[in-house]
């Protein structure tokens, strides 16, 4: 897995961005509490995006708007792909 992350804060902002740099890298399935709950903001590239019964290609622009304990997924379809998770938890 070639997958690189580097957390961030601006002012009450904070979250995690998050580069794929080829294809098949992979989040595995995860879960977030009240507290880290985010929303992600597909920033360049594409993934199919997994959860508990569904999957959707995302695509630069995307924005997934999760919920406490909502399973999730992200696979790169392409080299060079790049998320934004943005906290809305707390």
């Amino acid at each position: 897995m070639s997958r690189v992350d580097k957390g961030f804060a601006l002012g009450k902002l904070s979250g995690l961005i998050m580069d794929f740099q080829l294809v098949g890298d992979k989040l595995p399935m995860h879960t977030h509490g009240s507290a880290d709950v985010h929303i992600t903001i597909v920033a360049r590239g594409s993934f199919n995006c997994r959860g508990d019964g569904w999957e959707k290609i995302v695509k630069a622009g995307d924005v997934l708007d999760w919920q406490p304990e909502q399973p999730h997924e992200f696979e790169a379809l392409e080299d060079r792909s790049r998320i934004v998770n943005i906290i809305k938890g707390g």
